[in-house]
């Protein structure tokens, strides 16, 4: 059965739209969330609780309170930056204001980088690597979130509506 990882970022404090993003990807099949950092607060981090959830943190976020904050939810905390391997895919992330750890995970063989930071959806080949965004919920044009299938590699971006119910 294929992995579906639903990815958000730079939420920076919206919870009303984090809930409604986390809400459409679990109801897609998500069977565990990436947050790609710029959380904002405690209540964003509130919503992972319960769920099989990953976070790194951007440069808008107090790293420290918000880390020991997602520990005692349980919350797997791997700032700035991890590597997992799911399925056959060797999967990347960090927030992507540190060029450094870019660079870093760049040359580590990755099948797939992932970042935020930019608020902007991305889709790019670099070398063997793909490099993906799943846009902003916050300061966007569109808000929007991402679904991996860590199988086939497949992703599918996701607009977040806050005027459409769930």
């Amino acid at each position: 059965m294929a992995e579906q990882i639903g990815i958000i970022s730079d939420t920076h404090g919206q919870t009303p739209r984090a809930r409604k993003a986390i809400d459409l990807l679990l109801a897609r099949g998500a069977t565990r969330i990436i947050h790609l950092g710029d959380v904002g607060s405690e209540s964003v981090l509130d919503l992972l609780a319960g769920i099989q959830a990953t976070v790194v943190f951007g440069n808008c976020d107090d790293d420290r309170s918000l880390a020991r904050y997602a520990t005692i939810l349980g919350i797997e905390v791997v700032h700035p930056a991890a590597v997992i391997e799911v399925k056959s895919m060797r999967i990347g992330f960090t927030h992507g204001h540190l060029e450094r750890e870019l660079t870093r995970l760049l040359r580590s063989n990755l099948d797939i980088l992932l970042h935020g930071h930019t608020h902007e959806i991305r889709d790019e080949q670099v070398g063997g690597t793909r490099i993906m965004n799943p846009g902003a919920l916050h300061r966007a044009t569109r808000h929007t979130v991402m679904m991996l299938d860590a199988s086939s590699g497949h992703a599918e971006w996701i607009d977040v509506d806050l005027s459409e119910t769930s």
